[in-house]
């Protein structure tokens, strides 16, 4: 009897929770898509504010609700007449969560307030992020937005920003503010007041560098059932499909012929919300993103291949039978502009070796994924991290003072940027904006100041932690760590010069050829960018003609060690190379004592650490 009513209990128990979570469920979403109201306008703006961010971007709207919450007046100004940016005008609503290895997600803060508005899901309803962000907006007392607003001018007393000159319908109004954040896509702003940057590959060599941008496709008709079944039958190649998103068919990388020049379509990642579907997977080539007419030109082209993808997966594509266009975003999805010069460049080799930085005031974890940058290369992912920290310093311009910069543009190497780029990661870099924005001003300091102060950086991150924001120091390992090329590799990541991919390898036993050696050796000081890279790279060409016939034969530290020697010492062909390169410390003493001088065939760790050398030589002969 009593274990009946011991059962009986439970299940009752068990019927209240799940009511409880059916109608917290059900009623959730229907707050966020109540009537929506875009906000209004201002009419009037103060004459100062304590912090002020400029860009209603996801990163900006966690900048400002940080500095609110902090106690800071705060002013946050938007171009556009809603909040989200990227999210809801560019309509890129696949979430990239980057998660630390029990799976936990490490971007929190505001973040975990949004996403947690719009559902925890992979995807998310445009609609609902528009709510969420406005309602996380509203919701704080300190914090004033202004939509609709231009930014004209950034007001100046020598290096130090003290205004911004706004202009919407209503006039123009200069506002003094005491500290300022950009979390405009391309670092508005902060060139606007003058602030150091590059753009692109610029800092690898890679001028021209532009990855693929990305129209989103907007749809409906599309049966779910379909969509499963066609990655049952992996038609288009290995896919995984869930209640609400999808990713895979890669193979439409090839199977699919576009219209358009410059265009091409890859694998869908593709969010199901309600009756609409969002469909992340056109590529278009060759686009600056920082050229208005261009990406307007670019959006256009996108639109005419729309029509023919969709066509396509009409005739192709199990449940796409009936599907119709619904609308067409009003924005590019644009990965890579400007890279502010900062206090500290994120560099390519912390993210490798899941770096922790005594100032780190958030985590990224996601892959260093290199989009493609023309039709005819499918882009590479570097590595994959477990993770890294984002150090302060990091989100501080040189020369430029009472400017922070959050988001993709922030103070990252153009390749660690593959990683830290997306939205998750910039929203944790505004939360420690607005935070530290809010203690300078308490403190009375710059928030260059600020970032060299080991102790009120303490108190940072124990504020952000309050604000629950991930911010724990973490002891990671990494791939190879300890083993005697280790710093070579870290060298060769920081130029883009090994790709470990997903699974973190790289093929270190792996036999040299002479293209091997001649490829990594003649990308490697391309990349440098040094005054001497031509020459090297001419007498690089001169040595190997001279020397050796272009068949791709195995290669052997006599054969390397000649061809650097004709370069740098102008010897010719000699068993005492090895040495001679040793003695003028082209070499390292560290590679000697590893890599004998005999017949055997070079490999690929060992060329690594060759390869290293001969950089860290000619950096130093500059």
């Amino acid at each position: 009897m009593k274990n009946k009513k011991l059962l009986l209990s439970i299940a009752i128990i068990a019927v209240i929770i799940t009511a409880i979570y059916v109608i917290y469920v059900i009623t959730k979403p229907k707050i966020l898509k109540q009537s929506y109201e875009t906000p209004i306008t201002l009419q009037t703006f103060d004459n100062e504010y304590d912090v002020i961010v400029i860009g209603g971007e996801p990163e900006g709207v966690a900048a400002a609700v940080m500095a609110a919450r902090s106690g800071s007046k705060t002013l946050l100004i938007e171009k556009r007449e809603d909040l989200g940016g990227l999210f809801t005008f560019g309509m890129l609503n696949f979430l990239d969560i980057p998660k630390s290895k029990n799976e936990r997600n490490i971007s929190r803060g505001v973040f975990e307030d949004w996403h947690e508005l719009v559902g925890n899901g992979n995807g998310f309803d445009i609609q609902d992020a528009k709510a969420a962000f406005k309602q996380l907006v509203y919701a704080e007392e300190n914090l004033t937005l202004a939509v609709n607003t231009t930014v004209n001018n950034a007001m100046m007393h020598n290096n130090t920003v003290t205004g911004v000159e706004v202009e919407n319908q209503y006039g123009a109004f200069p506002i003094k503010g005491k500290v300022f954040i950009d979390a405009t896509q391309d670092a508005d702003f902060a060139v606007m007041a003058q602030a150091p940057y590059f753009v692109g590959g610029r800092d690898i060599g890679i001028e021209d560098k532009k990855m693929a941008v990305t129209l989103m496709l907007h749809l409906k008709n599309i049966e779910w059932r379909g969509v499963k079944k066609a990655a049952k039958s992996e038609k288009f190649g290995p896919a995984t499909v869930t209640r609400s998103v999808a990713w895979g068919f890669s193979d439409l990388h090839s199977m699919y012929q576009p219209v358009e020049s410059n265009t091409r379509l890859r694998g869908l990642n593709l969010v199901k919300q309600g009756e609409d579907y969002y469909i992340n997977a056109l590529q278009i080539f060759d686009v600056d993103g920082l050229d208005e007419a261009a990406k307007v030109a670019a959006i256009e082209k996108g639109k005419r291949e729309t029509l023919h993808i969709v066509d396509y997966l009409r005739k192709e594509f199990s449940g796409f039978e009936n599907a119709e266009i619904v609308s067409n975003p009003t924005e590019l999805y644009v990965r890579e502009t400007r890279h502010i010069l900062a206090e500290y460049q994120l560099q390519m080799s912390d993210i490798w070796t899941n770096m922790d930085h005594w100032d780190n005031i958030g985590y990224g974890a996601y892959p260093v994924d290199v989009q493609a940058q023309t039709p005819q290369d499918y882009g590479y992912v570097l590595s994959t991290p477990e993770q890294y920290a984002i150090p302060f310093r990091s989100l501080v311009p040189l020369e430029i003072d009472g400017l922070l910069v959050v988001g993709r543009s922030s103070g990252y190497s153009s390749l660690a940027a593959g990683s830290a780029r997306i939205v998750p990661t910039g929203m944790v870099t505004g939360d420690a904006a607005g935070i530290a924005a809010s203690l300078a001003i308490h403190e009375g300091i710059t928030v260059r100041e600020l970032s060299k102060d080991e102790e009120l950086i303490e108190q940072l991150r124990t504020n952000l932690k309050q604000q629950g924001a991930f911010v724990d120091h973490i002891t990671s390992t990494y791939p190879y760590q300890d083993e005697w090329f280790d710093q070579s590799i870290q060298l060769l990541m920081d130029y883009g010069l090994v790709v470990a991919g997903y699974q973190n390898e790289l093929p270190i036993e792996k036999e040299v050829t002479m293209h091997n050696f001649m490829n990594m050796l003649m990308s490697a000081s391309k990349r440098m960018a040094l005054e001497n890279s031509a020459a090297f790279s001419d007498q690089l060409q001169i040595s190997y003609d001279v020397m050796y016939s272009k068949e791709n034969r195995v290669l052997d530290l006599q054969e390397a060690s000649d061809v650097i020697a004709f370069i740098f010492l102008n010897e010719s062909t000699s068993k005492d190379n090895w040495a001679s390169l040793i003695d003028a410390e082209i070499i390292s003493e560290k590679t000697a004592k590893h890599i004998e001088l005999t017949k055997h065939p070079l490999t690929m760790k060992e060329l690594y650490a060759i390869c290293a050398d001969v950089m860290r030589y000619m950096e130093s002969h500059e």
